[in-house]
């Protein structure tokens, strides 16, 4: 029997998408022979997933878990193609069983979690057959398990295309629904100060420098002028400095309302679907032209 090594399974799951122990499998059934291995992968899960595995996913849900009493939740998001997709009973039904796997196993990333046990395989080998099922790549993309100090309020927007979970001590359970979702409304990006990035700071204050002196204000003007903006851009990025979408005077901050209700935020967790992946823009024109050359070429 030939000896099926950790490098051929590689190369073979790279050409298919396919679970780790069904290209071992194959291979053991094919007697090593890697073409007729893949035809074997292709019979059984169809020739799909292969072609999937290089298209970007960025469409997709964000699945969400949360205890009975509040303490423990996952935000977890799961990549598609298309929107389309995203709405597949399957597709959603994916993230949700993922969501609580993490709950449940605690894994400690995405591929420990696609390790674990799911149906009659694995979290991966069903993705890989859903992947082949429906034509579309699908990535598990990142998770996020919060253990709340308090108790946490979720809130997911926009057909699961936004996931919000914030750990509130006080208040109630109005409270918490309403900061989740002004989190998910306004996009914070960190509680205070403090969580704010030093180089966003920076750029905020090298422009506004820029467009003040561009302005014709005086040298000995520009630090303040700069301060003054990277104040107000603080208050605009943090939750506690950012005005509550529902108040009614259109000024109370979120530090004021935490006050008001003798509450604190503890901590937040906001995903945005396919937020920092690189959507891929079709020019039709262009690929028009492209394919009218071809033919021409053809000729």
């Amino acid at each position: 029997m030939a000896e099926i090594t950790a490098s051929m399974v590689k190369e073979l799951r790279e050409k298919t998408d396919a679970p780790m122990m069904e290209c071992k499998r194959a291979l053991t059934e094919a007697a090593g022979d890697l073409a007729k291995a893949e035809e074997i992968l292709r019979v059984k899960l169809g020739n799909k997933a292969s072609k999937a595995a290089t298209r970007i996913a960025a469409e997709g849900v964000v699945g969400l878990y949360l205890a009975a009493d509040g303490k423990l939740g996952v935000l977890l998001e799961v990549n598609s193609e298309t929107d389309f997709v995203a709405k597949n009973d399957e597709f959603i039904a994916l993230a949700k069983g993922c969501a609580e796997l993490v709950a449940k196993q605690n894994p400690a990333d995405v591929a420990a979690l696609s390790a674990l046990s799911m149906g009659e395989g694995t979290v991966e080998s069903t993705r890989a057959a859903l992947v082949g099922k429906i034509g579309e790549n699908m990535t598990l993309r990142r998770f996020a398990r919060v253990a709340a100090v308090g108790k946490l309020g979720s809130y997911v927007h926009g057909g699961s295309k936004i996931g919000v979970l914030v750990d509130v001590t006080g208040g109630d359970e109005q409270l918490a629904k309403d900061l989740a979702m002004h989190i998910a409304a306004s996009k914070p990006k960190s509680l205070d100060s403090s969580g704010v990035p030093a180089e966003l700071l920076d750029t905020e204050r090298r422009i506004a420098i820029e467009k003040a002196r561009e302005s014709g204000k005086p040298e000995a003007m520009l630090e303040k002028i700069a301060e003054g903006t990277v104040q107000k851009y603080l208050k605009d990025v943090t939750l506690l400095g950012q005005v509550f979408v529902k108040a009614e005077d259109g000024k109370q901050t979120i530090e004021q309302l935490l006050k008001a209700k003798n509450a604190k935020v503890n901590g937040f967790t906001l995903y945005v679907v396919g937020e920092g992946i690189e959507k891929k823009v079709n020019d039709f024109a262009a690929e028009v032209a492209e394919q009218a050359a071809a033919a021409a070429a053809k000729k």
